[in-house]
């Protein structure tokens, strides 16, 4: 694909169908059936290194995962016991709901985004531009309403949990990622609340570094809703955001007395303006000077309707077809252009992918462009019904579909480009060996 004014529609590379040998059909089909009725294997990465030379350890935000996995921000990673089962179900990473950001007098620039999520409905949807049907789900609510003290110990609760249950299992631990939303001035405003930033920035810190010295990744959260806002009407405005956010949180990780890694990763939400704009933004990060770039980012957050009413609320975020659509359109033309990227200051960026992400299918979709992890949140909501694991926690039924679907699972697509790149049976692929 050579242009960004592709057609809705275009952006995907895979056949409709995995070209794999029947007895290996056969054989991953036997796996799924067996699974939904008796569950997983017990350490399923080394099940997959064994029986099909599929590694699918990787890595977030430069961090090592046992698996590309995770659960994105949202109301389903919000308490203790949401973050135990994702624990101990493995999935590779778990990123926190977004909390707003305070100074130390407890005051947020940006609390409009701190609204009580009062109802939340998932449903099918068909994409209106590409006319692909799908999963959405739809909630009146944004960011992190309890307590900012909640939001610290959730984080230090989750880091222990992670802890323990892989020390329990003698494996990797899952991931724990902090997600904020920090003041971003609007037009006119030529103030940044810095004391905002670092005032959480070194919280968080504290909270993390409670259990170890391991780096802290943290999200800086572009929310969806921020592209129907009046904040985000102006291209340079957006693009001076990214260019000072990444700074603005590393320094206040440096005015602690005791220093402490961390990673910055800019989550980047699909603006009301073309698909250049978001090329642009995705060519800007890359640009800029190390001081102001991310260590890594997330893409794409979701599309934003400003005309559909929810709840009593007016404009609504969504997903679906439409969404993967013009994240994986967009991706491709950026993919193309990796040789001026690599040329730059600090070389590509690692990324994680987020957007429609439904099926192991669409998880490959974005590693051929160079994702390395996958953030996945409608899909760990669906009917009971849509998941052939029939027992067990939501997210295993998940993570089940995910892998091993016969048509559309990530081991199945795995082979598929085994087979098309004509690599031996007996040579390990790896997450970073797919992108083409």
């Amino acid at each position: 694909m050579s242009s960004l004014m592709s057609p809705p529609g275009s952006g995907e590379i895979l056949p409709e169908s995995p070209h794999i040998s029947s007895s290996f059909r056969r054989r991953a089909a036997g796996f799924y059936d067996r699974f939904a009725e008796g569950g997983p294997p017990a350490h399923l990465e080394d099940f997959l290194r064994e029986e099909f030379s599929l590694d699918v350890s990787t890595e977030y935000a430069g961090i090592p995962i046992r698996n590309p996995w995770g659960k994105a921000s949202g109301q389903l990673s919000m308490n203790a016991d949401q973050i135990r089962e994702d624990v101990e179900c493995g999935l590779g990473f778990v990123v926190l709901k977004t909390v707003i950001a305070q100074d130390q007098h407890g005051t947020q620039s940006m609390d409009a985004w701190a609204i009580h999520e009062s109802r939340m409905l998932v449903e099918r949807i068909t994409g209106p531009l590409t006319g692909q049907s799908g999963w959405t789900v739809t909630w009146k609510g944004r960011g992190w309403w309890r307590s900012f003290d909640e939001y610290l110990a959730l984080i230090r609760a989750a880091r222990d949990t992670a802890s323990q249950v892989a020390g329990n299992a003698g494996g990797h631990a899952t991931l724990i990622v902090p997600s904020c939303k920090y003041h971003l001035p609007a037009p006119g405003e030529t103030e940044w609340r810095k004391c905002e930033y670092d005032y959480s920035t070194q919280q968080f810190l504290d909270a993390w570094c409670a259990t170890d010295s391991q780096p802290m990744p943290i999200e800086k959260d572009f929310s969806p809703t921020l592209a129907g806002s009046d904040l985000a009407t102006g291209r340079n405005h957006i693009l001076h955001w990214l260019r000072e956010v990444p700074g603005l949180i590393r320094s206040g990780s440096q005015q602690r007395k005791t220093p402490a890694a961390l990673r910055v990763g800019l989550k980047l939400f699909n603006a009301m303006f073309d698909d250049r704009f978001q090329l642009e933004m995705l060519q800007w990060i890359h640009a800029i000077d190390s001081q102001s770039r991310p260590d890594f980012y997330v893409y794409g957050n979701r599309l934003f309707n400003s005309k559909q009413n929810f709840s009593g609320a007016s404009g609504v975020a969504y997903g679906g077809p439409d969404l993967s659509d013009r994240n994986l359109r967009v991706m491709s033309v950026f993919s193309q252009e990796s040789d001026s990227h690599s040329g730059s200051a600090g070389g590509r960026l690692p990324w994680s992918a987020t957007g429609g992400i439904g099926s192991g299918r669409m998880a490959v979709e974005y590693a051929l462009r160079g994702a390395s992890s996958f953030q996945l949140h409608t899909f760990f909501q669906l009917p009971a019904s849509e998941y052939h694991m029939k027992t067990g926690r939501r997210t295993a039924r998940a993570m089940h579909e995910l892998y091993f679907h016969p048509e559309t699972g990530f081991v199945v697509w795995a082979e598929h480009l085994r087979q098309v790149r004509s690599l031996s049976s007996d040579r390990i692929l790896r997450i970073q060996d797919l992108p083409a």
